[in-house]
């Protein structure tokens, strides 16, 4: 008796099967409709969706008319440590997530304080508290090195959106502001939520904690102020975003979709040109266990070095960017 299947054979009956994955018969059986409940929108008048579209809103725009000493564009390179926090946060310490967050620890945030030395430029650095706490060589590694800026990213990476309590988020926000303080020596001026998560109370704690600024939101390319449900909360909002982050390209499930640090040099390039022609706000987000590995920290020294090429490119800390934009707006 033959074993042999022929090639048509062999793919109908993984057809038949359902295991030769893209290729299942379609079926034109009607899907069901998704039930009102998942859109509850639709059952919010206008006024009450503008109330949800206009909680946290962009206030006066802050691009100034000239940086500092006649610059034409502002860096801000940004760096989040979040180590191991993530994982120990949501109570999954496998191993790999639990040695990748070491690796940002030992040798990522190394390396990144050597190259930012070697081309003498600052950067922010946003620490939650659990990180500073259980590797404190971390903080002075970085004052020690220059005109370095260290902000808060919460206490221990939680996600203030899923956490959805006012109270335990306040409870967590001043144990975070006590921890950083009393390890940085003052107390941090800058906010970078976790995840960039914020929850419908975030904004108002950080800024009756009399934070300066926030590095979190995503509604503008240039720093403005926040408002909340229409009133000034007095806090500059440095916009971040997704295609100017390193956790995109190399981190978390695209993983490797783009292993190349050239291509992501690409994008970030042609951001910081059309940034440089426009005289705006360049806000780069980075983190140690992702651009602190060899051959990606390579090339963040290449594009520090050809951003090096341009006349008048200021590089700065957030909170010298805040400072400067919120001086500027009160004198213009």
């Amino acid at each position: 008796m033959s074993h042999r299947i022929s090639a048509g054979s062999g793919v109908l009956a993984l057809l038949s099967l359902g295991l030769l994955a893209g290729c299942t018969p379609s079926t034109n059986a009607p899907r069901p409709a998704p039930a009102e409940s998942a859109f509850p929108g639709l059952n919010l008048g206008l006024d009450q969706l503008k109330n949800r579209y206009q909680h946290m809103y962009v206030g006066k725009r802050l691009r100034p008319k000239k940086w500092p000493n006649g610059a034409r564009v502002a860096v801000a390179l940004s760096f989040d440590i979040d180590n191991s926090t993530v994982p120990l946060s949501r109570g999954t310490p496998g191993s790999e997530p639990m040695t990748t967050g070491q690796y940002s620890a030992f040798d990522g945030l190394p390396r990144i304080l050597r190259l930012l030395d070697r081309q003498n430029v600052p950067a922010s650095f946003f620490i939650p508290a659990v990180s500073a706490e259980l590797n404190p060589e971390m903080i002075p590694a970085i004052q020690s090195k220059g005109p370095h800026e260290i902000g808060m990213h919460g206490w221990i990476h939680e996600n203030l959106v899923d956490l959805n309590d006012e109270a335990r988020e306040q409870q967590l926000l001043n144990q975070a502001i006590e921890v950083m303080t009393r390890m940085m020596g003052k107390k941090p001026v800058g906010f970078r939520a976790p995840s960039w998560a914020l929850s419908p109370w975030t904004m108002k704690q950080v800024a009756a904690a009399g934070i300066l600024y926030d590095s979190s939101l995503m509604s503008s390319d240039d720093a403005y102020d926040v408002l909340l449900d229409g009133q000034s909360t007095g806090v500059v909002e440095l916009p971040i975003g997704r295609i100017l982050d390193d956790y995109a390209y190399y981190g978390g499930s695209s993983d490797g979709s783009m292993p190349s640090p050239e291509m992501v040099d690409r994008v970030y390039r042609d951001e910081f040109d059309v940034a440089y022609a426009e005289g705006g706000l360049y806000v780069l987000t980075m983190h140690p266990h992702i651009t602190g590995h060899r051959s990606r920290a390579l090339w963040l020294e290449k594009l520090i070095a050809y951003m090096k090429t341009k006349p008048g490119v200021w590089f700065a800390t957030h909170e010298d960017v805040a400072r400067y934009v919120k001086t500027a707006a009160t004198v213009e």
